[in-house]
């Protein structure tokens, strides 16, 4: 169960309305006045994700809802972390995860939200999708060259196209609230300096050596254009029907338990419960009982 301290918690990195945002006012090393062990931190882990399983097997149950987890974060923040721990209960039948790259060329002859809308979750499912359709306005902002190879007739693509592929996000998402998809979106917040320690972790130990990319360490030199596109993609599509959450990510512990807390307190507001057994149905199973026995 959340508890009032968690509530509290949430509702500081909850953003549902862009008017004021300023990503700055958002410290990546921050843990909201929390200050635990590191035993303790992975005991309430195993809490939520303990209580994340039960309320998965309702929804699976249930029928009824789905949920669309969006992961959004520049390199080393801990999106794959935070994943790989938070879904560690779930039943693999009622979680599917979708990692999206640069788009094949198939996925380059639709639109740019087709490829997401494939990998929907269904109904009693929770979708995770680690990068999303927001890469339309982050990568691609940054990086407009991109463009060109999205084949759009040149008289689409004006000055106005970041801001009307914004609405069109929001709009997307107003009507998957409408159809039953709650829908959750985590910026995971992490400092440019703590950025760079991680990736001299990953080239200073061997193990972690597959994890580094040289594309990586060039990514770094557009910082401020990203963390300029990650403000205005917040601003444009935060609501209450898909909120953002602006998750500090220098501390890992604290980056994983908001997460779950986040999504279980989304979960325990949907009233969900196992189907109720009619009384037909209860005859039937007294019926199956006395021919078992």
């Amino acid at each position: 169960m959340i508890t009032k301290r968690t509530e509290k918690v949430l509702d500081a990195l909850r953003v549902t309305t862009g008017k004021g945002f300023r990503l700055k006012d958002f410290d990546p090393g921050d843990t909201v006045g929390i200050d635990l062990e590191k035993d303790h931190a992975a005991e309430l882990l195993q809490q939520g994700v303990e209580r994340l399983a039960e309320l998965q097997d309702m929804l699976y149950a249930q029928d009824r809802w789905s949920v669309l987890c969006i992961f959004q974060a520049m390199d080393a923040a801990g999106k794959d972390g935070a994943i790989k721990h938070v879904f560690s209960g779930v039943n693999p039948q009622g979680c599917q995860v979708h990692s999206f790259k640069a788009p094949t060329s198939t996925e380059l002859d639709h639109d740019f939200l087709w490829r997401h809308s494939t990998a929907l979750p269904e109904r009693g499912r929770i979708g995770i999708h680690n990068r999303s359709w927001y890469e339309e306005v982050l990568v691609v902002r940054v990086h407009p060259h991109f463009l060109e190879g999205q084949k759009l007739p040149p008289r689409l693509v004006g000055k106005k196209i970041w801001d009307e592929r914004l609405e069109d996000i929001a709009a997307y998402e107003r009507y998957l609230a409408r159809q039953g998809t709650v829908v959750l979106k985590f910026f995971l917040n992490v400092s440019q300096a703590e950025q760079k320690r991680r990736f001299l972790s990953r080239i200073d130990e061997p193990a972690k050596n597959w994890k580094f990319s040289a594309n990586d360490v060039a990514e770094r030199a557009h910082w401020d254009a990203y963390m300029k596109a990650y403000e205005g993609a917040i601003r444009g599509t935060a609501a209450k029907h898909a909120p953002w959450f602006v998750v500090p990510a220098d501390t890992k512990w604290f980056t994983r338990l908001a997460v779950v807390a986040a999504i279980v307190q989304a979960l325990e507001g949907l009233g969900l419960h196992y189907p109720k057994v009619t009384k037909a149905q209860k005859a039937a199973l007294e019926v199956a009982r006395k021919a078992l026995v």
